[in-house]
Parts: C-alpha cells; sequence; structure tokens
C-alpha cells in the first residue's frame, strides 16, 4: 500500500451519545449518499484515520468493516479502502458528467496544431531553469500585467519576427485571445465607443463583445481581405481583424487594403484589433509583417502560444497602444490576478535560449508535409474543387461546384465519422455562393489525410446522388 497518507473530514463528538465508531461510520455513509464521496474514492487507511482522529485503530477498522459490509466500502488486502464503485446515489442533486465527445474517424477541424507535436523534453528543460531562476518575489501578487522577464522577451520576438514596435511597458500577459478580446472591448466602451466592424466571415463566438456593449458591424471579406472601401458607409469605432491570414478564408489582406485601412484607422481616430493567430506558419510566400508596425498608435495586437505550442498553456499578449493601455489595465485589474507567472518565466526562457525559433522551424517542415498531402489528395479524389489558402496557416479553404447541395454534403460528412467545418459557419451575415469546405491539416497523420480525403470525397459523391428528405405537411390543429 502506497504510503501517501489522505485526509477525510470527520468531526468527533466525544460527549455524545454515539459510539465513536458509529460516528464515523454514519458520516462516511452521509458523504457518500450525498456525493461528497463519489464511488472510486479513495479513503485514508484505518492506522492513518485514526492517528487523524486521535483514536484506536480498532473503532476505525470495525466502521469499515460495516460500511464494506453494506456495500459503500470496497476493501481489499494491500490496497487502499475506496468507496465501491457501484454505489448508486439518488436524487443527490449534482450534476451528471458531460459524456466525452466522440472522436471523429477523421479530424479536419481548422485551426488546432499537431498537439502530438508538443516540445515536451525541451519545454521541461526550460520550465526546470526558469524555476530555479525565479527569484522568490515573483511567487507573489506582482506583475499582474505580465512577469517582466517575458514583456522584455516578447519585446525582442516581435520586433524581430513580426515587425512590432513596441517595449514591455506597452505588453499585457493575457491567458488566450478570448481573454483579450474581452478586455480591450470592455476597454473601448469604457472610453465612449459604442460600436465594432468586423470581417465577415470570422469568428462565431460574440457573446463577450455584446457584453462589452458594443455593437457589431460585419464587413465583406473578398480576394483581397476585408473591403475596406465599405467602412465609410458606418460609424465604427474599432475594427477586429485577421490581415495576415484571414479567419476562416485564409486570405492574405493586399497592399493596398492595408493602406486604405491605416488611413481611415488616422481619418477616424480609430482603433484596430490585430488578431496575429498563426502568422508564424507560411510555407510558398514571405512573411507578412503586422499592421502594428505600420501605425502602433492605432493598432492593438494580439498573440497567443495556442497555435505554437498548445492551447493548454493559456498564454497570449496584447500590445496596447498608449492612449489605451490605462483601460486596460484597469479592465484586467477587475478581472483577474493575472496568468501563471510560473509558465510565464518558463516561456521567457524557451524564447530566448531561442528553443522557440528552433520549435517553430520544425513544425512549418512538418506541416508543410501534411498540406502536401492534403493537396495531392484533394487533386486526386475531388479535382473539381478549387483550393485556396495553402500558402500558411494550418487549414485550406476547399470551394466545391455552385450546384453541389451543403446541407446534403453535412448530413453524409456526420454519418461517415468526418470532422470539419464549412465557410457558412462562420458568416456573420447571410451567406451566399457555393458549398466550401474548411480542412485543418496539422492533427492529421499523411496516411490519414489521404484516407480522410477519400472518405469526404465518397461522402459528396453520395450527397450529390441522395434524395433530400421529404417533409410531411404537419395535420390542421398541430404546430
Amino acid at each position: 500500500m502506497t504510503s501517501r497518507s489522505l485526509e477525510l473530514l470527520i468531526s468527533l463528538s466525544r460527549d455524545g451519545n454515539a459510539t465513536l465508531g458509529a460516528q464515523i461510520e454514519d458520516q462516511i455513509r452521509c458523504a457518500v449518499r450525498s456525493g461528497r464521496l463519489g464511488p472510486g474514492a479513495s479513503l485514508p487507511s484505518t492506522r492513518d484515520l485514526a492517528q487523524q482522529l486521535g483514536i484506536s485503530r480498532p473503532l476505525v477498522v470495525e466502521a469499515y468493516a460495516r460500511l464494506a459490509a453494506d456495500g459503500y466500502l470496497s476493501l481489499r488486502q494491500g490496497a487502499r479502502p475506496r468507496v465501491s464503485a457501484c454505489v448508486v446515489i439518488k436524487n443527490s442533486g449534482l450534476l451528471e458528467p458531460t459524456p466525452a465527445t466522440p472522436q471523429p474517424r477523421f479530424d479536419f477541424l481548422p485551426a488546432m496544431p499537431d498537439l502530438s507535436a508538443f516540445p515536451r523534453a525541451r519545454w521541461l528543460k526550460a520550465y526546470r531553469s526558469a524555476l530555479m531562476k525565479m527569484p522568490s518575489d515573483d511567487l507573489g501578487y506582482r506583475d499582474r500585467h505580465g512577469s517582466l522577464v517575458l514583456r522584455r522577451a516578447l519585446a525582442d520576438y516581435l520586433g524581430r519576427v513580426r515587425g512590432l514596435v513596441t517595449d514591455p511597458g506597452r505588453i499585457i500577459v493575457i491567458s488566450g485571445f478570448e481573454q483579450g478580446r474581452s478586455l480591450v472591448c470592455r476597454a473601448l466602451q469604457a472610453i465612449g465607443a459604442k460600436s465594432i466592424a468586423v470581417e465577415d466571415p470570422s469568428y462565431t463566438e460574440w457573446e463577450p463583445v455584446h457584453r462589452a456593449g458594443l455593437k457589431i458591424i460585419p464587413i465583406p471579406v473578398d480576394e483581397n481581405g476585408m473591403r475596406t472601401d465599405l467602412l465609410v458607409n458606418h460609424r465604427a469605432d474599432a475594427i477586429m481583424l485577421t490581415p495576415a491570414h484571414q479567419f476562416p478564408t485564409a486570405i492574405v489582406m493586399s497592399g493596398e487594403r492595408r493602406r486604405e485601412l491605416l488611413a481611415w484607422l488616422a481619418r477616424s481616430d480609430a482603433y484596430a484589433i490585430e488578431d496575429d493567430y498563426d502568422a508564424e506558419y507560411r510555407y510558398d510566400r514571405a512573411p507578412t509583417s503586422a499592421l502594428q508596425g505600420l501605425d502602433p498608435d492605432h493598432v492593438i495586437y494580439a498573440g497567443t502560444v495556442s497555435k505554437t505550442l498548445a492551447p493548454a498553456l493559456r498564454l497570449g499578449w496584447l500590445v496596447v497602444p498608449g492612449r489605451l493601455l490605462e483601460a486596460v489595465q484597469t479592465e484586467q485589474r477587475l478581472t483577474d490576478y493575472g496568468c501563471s507567472r510560473i509558465e510565464q518565466h518558463a516561456l521567457a526562457q524557451f524564447m530566448t535560449t531561442g528553443e522557440y525559433d528552433r520549435h517553430l522551424r520544425r513544425m512549418r517542415q512538418h506541416y508543410r508535409i501534411r498540406r502536401d498531402a492534403l493537396l495531392a489528395a484533394l487533386a486526386s479524389e475531388l479535382p473539381e474543387a478549387r483550393i485556396d489558402g495553402i500558402s500558411a496557416g494550418l487549414h485550406a479553404t476547399v470551394r466545391l461546384p455552385t450546384e453541389y447541395d451543403e446541407d446534403a454534403i453535412r448530413r453524409e460528412v456526420n454519418r461517415g465519422g468526418i470532422a470539419l467545418e464549412f465557410l457558412s459557419d462562420h458568416c456573420v451575415g447571410p451567406r451566399s455562393g457555393p458549398p466550401t469546405l474548411l480542412l485543418g491539416y496539422a492533427r492529421s497523420s499523411e496516411s490519414s489525410v489521404r484516407a480522410g480525403v477519400r472518405a469526404l470525397a465518397s461522402a459528396i459523391r453520395a450527397a450529390q446522388t441522395s434524395t433530400p428528405p421529404i417533409a410531411i405537411p404537419a395535420k390542421a390543429g398541430t404546430h
């Protein structure tokens, strides 16, 4: 049996009418019935519990034996006592756990990195090194907007790789883009903003923006990026966009559109939130610099390690114009005490030692091979499709002929266990145009990509020959 000692909350009354053993038995029985001790939960050994309660061991042995006889506990020689796995808790008021989502046969969901490629050994080395160097004061409540060591590393990295103009004082460390977007939107509302323009298609979760009290103005996206010429038709106080690799169309914003956008920002004295979510991954084109480097007074830059390392790290950053900095910092102070500073020091160590750059170089080659496998499979299995967005990022857009039935394709891919998204899933306003699939290739091996595309092609062929469901008219008086 393991020597690890467990604690158990039991309160004994030596002046009560019930014996000490009966009190132990009754309190454990009530804890199991109420759900406080769930099926399979570990309990202290009889010796440990006796020591914790300051009583003789035979009292605990006898109480455990009675509970086991009644089916509440499972006792086995040499193993720790546990609540019986088959105990049934009725009317406990506890919520049942959500069933796990079944794994798809083929996973083409976009915007997810290959989690199996996380550099565990190198990250652990950086983590240990950072923890050994970390001053004791940094383990307390300080640097709520980000540890200085990480903000310095980020300022160097972003200036070198993404062309940003910044310093550590204008960087705020966040737990991810969703938190960053929420903080910025609340800060904008606090200084008087009423509305925000967004790309269409774009993200699908707009609750944080609505909660900040901002009206959303959808602006269409074409082959050159957001239609900046349409901004003059709206009174927007801010704009949110993904210029380096538009999500979900995977389009790179053209130089002319960038110039038009920057001119509009200066003329309107508005702010842009630039989500640079996966700009590090490029294969067939030169890197595109961030908008922030061209106008650091009007562009709020957002980045994370969710695509480069793993979403589980929950680390990202905002680079904020000086005029808006205090408002965003205030919103963060009202939200939390900042992100884990131990992980922040580890990321700083990972960056300053060059491991981050080396990891990105490895992953670019890794993803290029999978992207090429996807393109070859699509050319063979779906030659009628038009493929876009392949020069960068982690997904491709696959446009099918106009006459194809998107609803029928959805039914067939769901039936075939193929996980993917459609461009129409991300439309802010009404969607028109041919069915367009978003195929992520980062999480699948080359062989899985080929097999998945074959299954996808079969599903699309089946959708074209299937008969749509017949709508049965409702009987009179029903609704």
